[in-house]
């Protein structure tokens, strides 16, 4: 196993098997590292202005840095071990630099020479030697096939996670569930005509009070299928209409650990169960070991599995569905069984060196491996053959990089923490080829240490919200800054394209004054699908972007009477899905009754026209 300079403590191993429980309340980001590293600046550059160019600082890493800062004294997490030479270069990037022509934040452009770097601005290379992995020059890129990827609306950030996702079965108005045809990692939603909408004035159609519980209990899974609007609920899942009515039920054994967040084009999904409901001698109702494949159009329960490494049962903590395979992963290592039978396809091997975190599903299924020893491993993402496990391509992860993300698997992009301090998981995004037996990276955009604002599960492979990636775009949102309207004044937030190509940036969006934006989907046709967060005298918003211009058209007005109850189900930390013209919102966690005062609390909210 490589070794090298670490500028961070590395987390402890957590106990093989341990029993996958989800935490109480979402844990508090961690504390700054030691300056210098592999990620962004530690500290962001003084700025003139919100988006305008930054003199760069002193400290850097992993494609943050503008101009490299002289050899440290002591080397940072992943940083080069010897002052890079001048020649251009650095991890993973083309090995020229972008042409001088400056332009303005968010938009195409390369950066102004006198004053590199700047939020929103494409980074300038660092220079030195290319990282251990950079792409061959001139290597033909492969041209992906559409995919999206939610980040707007998956699970509660740094929690155990759910899904959020449209199946589509030939729907003239596809949009909201991930599908066994679209892309890893997010919700799919909007509508599919290319031409101006007619903007809906939405009201609440219907909605679900939240179960009344002693405890905090786990209720992550949100899915739209062309039938049937599903949700998890304690110890079930539940099947609605479209526009409400309860239709079924499908009982379980214990809590939902993890709900996957994909669903066939013919309405089937999988989710990680407990053993059993709590008892006096079980307060948390024992290991997450049970998988179990629905059918939400018929509302039934396929079958339900567990796994073996040698003669000890495996605990999971995620499972996805890809290519026709349920696949779960964990601390023991992976297992997968076929969709439709419940047949076995592998399982953990006692003993094995390397064990799979977790995978990432839809149309493809891509493994995260984690070889050698847990706190230092090496990391490998693998593109696999769904019906039997075999490896089609492996990319592997800089060392020092312990945990990474599968935001889609069509085009492959994933996510890794490299010094982001946040407490958003995901410091940069890696665009990967997998067309060959050995990826190489595409290109790399850094969320430039809480700048951009995407949320990650802390461990888990699946999850990653407030991103959405199409077959050649990466949408990422922004941290709040001063609105320049000088009409409106208020913090708002932005969404920038950064292309998968290149790493560049494309365009961007600005929010309303007041409000935040996020990410939610793609459409059929591909253009981006927000949702915009109520202000204090207006309730949320639906917006069409497209893709070329980025110009915007809305969707749905949300009534301003309903402000409260939807804010508390914001894609900040809740599971949002647009969906053949209706939004359906749904909490991740059922809790009990808080002070008065407070609101009343919902498990669900679904929004339309009339």
């Amino acid at each position: 196993m490589p070794t090298q300079a670490f500028g961070a403590v590395e987390p402890p191993a957590p106990p093989a098997g341990a029993p996958q429980t989800p935490p109480q309340t979402p844990p508090p980001p961690p504390p700054p590292a030691a300056p210098g590293g592999f990620g962004p600046p530690e500290q962001p550059a003084a700025a003139p202005g919100y988006g305008y160019p930054q003199t760069p600082p002193a400290q850097g890493g992993f494609g943050a840095p503008e101009q490299p800062a002289a050899a440290p004294a002591a080397p940072g997490y992943g940083y080069p071990q010897t002052p890079p030479p001048p020649a251009p270069g650095g991890y993973g990037y083309p090995q020229t630099p972008p042409p001088a022509a400056p332009a303005g934040y968010g938009y195409p452009q390369a950066p102004p020479p006198a004053a590199p770097g700047g939020y929103g601005y494409p980074q300038q290379y660092p220079a030195g030697p290319a990282g251990p992995f950079p792409p061959p020059p001139g290597s033909p890129k492969k041209k992906p096939p559409m995919a999206a990827i939610i980040g707007g609306a998956v699970a509660l950030a740094l929690l155990a996670g759910g899904g959020i996702w449209y199946a589509t079965s030939g729907s003239s108005d596809n949009g909201g569930t991930k599908t066994d045809s679209s892309q890893a990692g997010g919700p799919q939603g909007g509508g599919g005509s290319k031409g101006a909408p007619a903007t809906v004035n939405g009201k609440m159609l219907f909605s679900v009070d939240s179960p009344q519980v002693d405890d905090l209990v786990n209720v992550k899974g949100t899915w739209v299928t062309d039938q049937v609007f599903a949700k998890s609920d304690v110890y079930k899942v539940v099947g609605y209409g479209l526009s409400g009515g309860k239709k079924y039920e499908i009982p379980l054994d214990g809590e939902i650990c993890w709900a996957s967040q994909q669903v066939t084009p013919d309405g089937k999904t999988a989710v990680l169960v407990k053993e059993s409901k709590p008892t006096p001698d079980k307060k948390y109702g024992g290991p997450c070991d049970q998988v179990v494949a629905l059918d939400l159009n018929n509302g039934k329960k396929l079958w339900q599995k567990a796994a073996k490494a040698g003669d000890q049962p495996v605990s999971f903590g995620e499972v996805t569905v890809g290519g026709g395979t349920v696949a779960a992963g964990g601390t023991s290592g992976g297992a997968a069984w076929s969709l439709s039978d419940g047949k076995e396809l592998w399982t953990p091997k006692a003993g094995d060196d390397c064990r799979d975190d977790g995978y990432g599903g839809g149309t493809k299924l891509v493994a995260v491996r984690r070889c050698g020893d847990y706190a230092r491993p090496q990391m490998q993402v693998q593109t696999l053959d769904p019906a039997t496990g075999g490896i089609k391509s492996t990319y592997k992860v800089p060392a020092g990089l312990n945990y990474v993300h599968v935001v889609s698997t069509d085009p492959l992009v994933v996510a890794v923490d490299a010094g982001d301090h946040t407490g958003s998981a995901a410091s940069d995004f890696l665009a990967i080829d997998d067309s060959a037996k050995e990826g190489t990276l595409r290109s790399k955009v850094s969320t430039q240490n809480g700048k951009f604002t995407p949320k990650c599960e802390s461990t888990n492979v699946e999850g990653c919200k407030k991103v959405v990636v199409s077959k050649d775009t990466l949408y990422l949102p922004t941290q709040e800054h001063q609105s320049g309207n000088s009409q409106e004044v208020g913090r708002v937030t932005d969404i920038v394209g950064f292309g998968l190509s290149d790493g560049q940036s494309r365009g961007k969006v600005s929010g309303a004054p007041g409000s935040s934006i996020t990410p939610l989907s793609l459409d059929r046709d591909g253009y981006l699908v927000a949702y915009q967060d109520p202000t204090y005298k207006a309730g949320g918003m639906v917006i069409r972007i497209d893709p070329k211009t980025f110009k915007t058209d809305v969707l749905m007005k949300n009534p301003v009477d309903t402000v409260e109850a939807e804010r508390k189900l914001s894609p900040n930390y809740q599971d949002v899905v647009w969906s053949q013209g209706r939004l359906y919102m749904g909490n991740g966690f059922a809790n009990k009754p808080g002070p008065a005062g407070l609101g009343k609390d919902y498990l669900a909210l679904v929004f339309g026209g009339s």
